[in-house]
């Protein structure tokens, strides 16, 4: 069972623990019941997946001790509510590293979103592109898409370049997003992979904030 935090918070959200004992979706109650990882090393590995890939833009700061793993989708309302949220925890917390999980689930528009920001990350442009896109309409085109690189700072011809050079290892990544998403058994976007915990939807900054430091506590192992 999840503990109380020792500021008496106990975590509003569904909260799933890695090892296979809590579970719960984001909308609507369903009978899946995912593995019981502790029985095996499945659960080490899913973790490394989630945390290790190299394909997956990230901000991480030198000496970092949490990792926040994202899933989001551009069009998604709840994921820009939890972006300005991440933001703050980036700034106020300078040993929190996120790793970004594009999970394009809201359509071609979504897709095209989330390979654009992957591809930006070869101009070291990922997280300007992230908040351009986050900052723009709900529902965008390819003419938004754009007009957020531009906002970004982005070369827009070596963008194109990136796109085609890079789609196979973008398009794998994006690919390897999907299927750790079901695996987990996550209904939508956002979730929050935080230490051994999944945290389904959009969180307030100060809930945000005792994940954090339920993490670092090491509390419940």
């Amino acid at each position: 069972m999840i503990a109380k935090y020792r500021t008496g918070l106990i975590l509003s959200v569904a909260v799933l623990v890695l090892a296979g004992s809590l579970y719960a979706e984001t909308q609507k109650p369903a009978p899946a019941k995912p593995s019981d990882l502790r029985a095996s090393d499945e659960g080490a590995r899913l973790k490394s997946l989630l945390v290790n890939d190299t394909a997956m833009p990230s901000l991480a700061p030198q000496g970092y001790d949490v990792t926040i793993v994202v899933f989001s989708d551009y069009q998604c309302p709840y994921c820009r509510k939890l972006h300005p949220t991440l933001n703050q925890l980036l700034a106020s917390d300078r040993k929190v590293r996120i790793v970004y999980r594009d999970w394009p689930i809201f359509g071609e528009a979504s897709v095209e979103g989330a390979r654009v920001a992957m591809a930006a990350g070869y101009q070291g442009k990922h997280a300007a592109f992230n908040d351009a896109l986050m900052a723009g309409p709900v529902k965008f085109t390819s003419a938004d898409i754009r007009k957020a690189a531009v906002r970004a700072g982005i070369d827009w011809q070596r963008l194109q370049i990136d796109l085609k050079q890079h789609q196979a290892e973008i398009d794998a990544g994006l690919g390897r997003t999907v299927q750790l998403a079901r695996r987990m058994g996550l209904s939508g976007t956002p979730a929050l992979v935080i230490g051994d915990y999944l945290i389904p939807g959009a969180i307030d900054a100060a809930t945000l904030r005792e994940a954090v430091k339920a993490v670092r506590q090491g509390a419940p192992k």
